[in-house]
């Protein structure tokens, strides 16, 4: 195998079939009938699903996204056998700290885009594409589980020249800047995150009423809200057919996410405009990622592979429509815990939720390691 450090400079542009071969598939689309006076508890309401199929094919307008998005600074890379793409944006200062911020599911690198012009003045932001997720293209080896994509963006950082740096994610980001930390202290100064993953200790640990009051909602999400992750988590390529073939499929499974996992008052609208959400949608559609992406959940459940306590400085920032909220006592058994944000609105979406509270959390925990 020949093995290249190559970085190339990289421009989103879908090609005019794809894009029509998706208006003809949502003109027809076949919804599934509903029963009367019923909303949200189904899923996804179908006059809302509708709607949206309707925006879609006929006044959502990609290239005017497309253009806008070539707007940055955008690179690929081969990295262990896969593609990876990222928007590298450098700070006016070339000694400034690089700052990786990782997404999640059903999200993608876009989820950054109101806090890149925020972080950019004082540090280099780099923003990856999950291997197979969006512009990084489908994964086509067994194994890339959060592991795996750390040691790939521990790579992408050295390639990139960068003997310092910090990570920032949230769900799956949250996962794999947790790994980066174990993985390559000498190098990742510290981490922040807006979902962290913790156990139930084996001792009695003393909590607080909000603590328990966040148990029985992590208690109700994986009775009443988990289903997603259970199918991706064990037959991804079953669900992946659908997502793959029927837009309209691609969408409900998606926006139906945006809307329960944000602080949205049961309106996703009321949060993220219709192009935001679309262009996710889109994105995930012509670079036929939603099966690989939803492989992720399988290869983590399946992986062998787990950090044990992460002693970098860890930064925590506590969003009160997040979905996975551990209390602080169990956090601090996994991480050096060096700062902890209790955040006044926003979710699980953060920095797209609330650009502004997020950069600003952010740049206050990194701003001692600059």
């Amino acid at each position: 195998m020949v093995m290249t450090d190559a970085i190339e400079p990289f421009r989103i542009r879908v090609d005019d079939a794809v894009l029509d071969d998706l208006r003809s598939r949502l003109a027809r689309t076949r919804l599934p009938d509903r029963i009367d006076d019923t909303g949200w508890e189904y899923g996804i309401p179908i006059d809302y699903v509708r709607e949206l199929v309707d925006y879609w094919r006929d006044d959502y307008d990609w290239r005017a996204h497309e253009a806008q998005l070539n707007e940055l600074a955008q690179f690929r890379t081969i990295v262990d056998g896969q593609s990876i793409h990222f928007v590298h944006t450098r700070a006016p200062d070339p000694d400034a700290l690089p700052l990786l911020l990782l997404h999640g599911w059903p999200g993608a690198f876009t989820e950054f885009l109101d806090v890149i012009p925020l972080l950019s003045t004082a540090y280099h932001v780099i923003v990856p594409s999950l291997p197979g997720y969006g512009f990084s293209e489908p994964t086509r080896t067994r194994g890339w589980d959060a592991s795996r994509i750390a040691r790939a963006f521990v790579e992408l950082m050295r390639r990139l020249g960068y003997a310092r740096y910090g990570a920032q994610g949230g769900d799956w980001g949250a996962q794999i800047a947790t790994r980066i930390g174990a993985l390559d202290p000498e190098h990742c100064v510290a981490i922040h995150l807006n979902m962290p993953i913790a156990d139930r200790p084996a001792d009695a640990v003393a909590l607080s009423d909000e603590d328990k009051a966040d148990l029985a909602a992590m208690a109700h999400f994986q009775r009443e809200e988990s289903g997603y992750a259970l199918e991706q988590s064990t037959k991804p390529q079953t669900v992946g057919v659908a997502l793959n073939d029927s837009p309209a499929a691609l969408l409900a499974w998606m926006i139906e996410k945006f809307r329960a996992w944000s602080d949205c008052d049961g309106d996703p609208e009321n949060t993220f405009t219709r192009d935001q959400l679309l262009t996710i949608v889109t994105m995930y559609w012509v670079t036929e990622t939603s099966a690989s992406a939803a492989r992720l959940y399988w290869e983590h459940k399946n992986s062998t592979e787990a950090p044990g306590f992460v002693a970098v400085p860890t930064g925590i920032a506590r969003y009160p429509k997040e979905v996975l909220r551990f209390p602080r006592p169990w956090v601090e058994r996994r991480y050096n815990v060096t700062h902890w944000a209790d955040m006044p609105r926003g979710g699980h979406f953060a920095a797209m939720e609330q650009p502004e509270l997020f950069a600003d959390d952010v740049q206050r925990f990194f701003g001692s390691f600059r």
